[in-house]
């Protein structure tokens, strides 16, 4: 057995049958898919449209993906026809974008709503306040929003990561009320990646996002 392969079978070993494991494997190169492909591993997160597309087109088509990485609008006819779930929607205009594609494409897209709950400002997404007055207001037929999903603070700080996972699962239990038909499927709660998917399992979270854990560091030159 390989190690990706040693390494996924550990990382399964540790999740509850209900949460989803995404491999992430940006950067990462056709063999070391193919590795965790074998290993039984068939959904695999990516951050780059472009690289999306090339993986979805050339590797196996049972392999389901997903874009977990900042979406820009131009990059939306890249990204619909192959993502099973995009991850990273993160500003209304994006929402409102996906979904003139899709009527246009007369198609539809499921994707998660992005939520600002690290204290770095770098990171995406909208506030609580942005998403409790937003959803309300749309009117969605071809995008279906099935969760949320967040990224904490990189940080040791233990008890910081858990006050920005409560945030998420606040902001989700909110929207959870709401009587949206868009919000139909709504249920999925995505957060927690290589450093910190132990407290995310603990608090809720039903999809993690591994990478580095099962692929090892990446190489950002590929």
């Amino acid at each position: 057995m390989s190690q990706i392969a040693d390494n996924i079978q550990s990382v399964r070993q540790e999740l509850p049958e209900n949460v989803t494991l995404v491999a992430v494997s940006k950067f990462k190169p056709a063999e070391d898919i193919m590795e965790a492909y074998r290993a039984g591993q068939r959904i695999f997160g990516e951050n780059r449209p472009q690289e999306l597309k090339w993986k979805a087109e050339s590797l196996p088509k049972d392999i389901q993906w997903h874009l977990i990485g900042h979406l820009q609008k131009n990059k939306i006819k890249m990204a619909v026809p192959y993502a099973a779930l995009i991850h990273s929607v993160d500003t209304a205009d994006l929402l409102m974008e996906i979904e003139k594609y899709c009527a246009r494409e007369e198609r539809t897209a499921d994707v998660l709503i992005e939520i600002h709950i690290a204290s770095e400002e770098s990171k995406h997404g909208f506030t609580r306040e942005e998403v409790l007055e937003l959803l309300p207001r749309l009117e969605l037929h071809h995008v279906r929003i099935r969760g949320v999903m967040g990224m904490a603070s990189f940080t040791g700080d233990e008890t910081l990561i858990r006050s920005e996972f409560a945030l998420l699962n606040s902001v989700y239990e909110e929207v959870s009320r709401m009587d949206l038909p868009f919000l139909s499927d709504f249920g999925i709660r995505s957060f927690g990646m290589t450093n910190d998917y132990r407290i995310a399992v603990e608090m809720g979270s039903n999809m993690v996002r591994i990478g580095t854990k099962i692929f090892g560091p990446r190489d950002t030159r590929l």
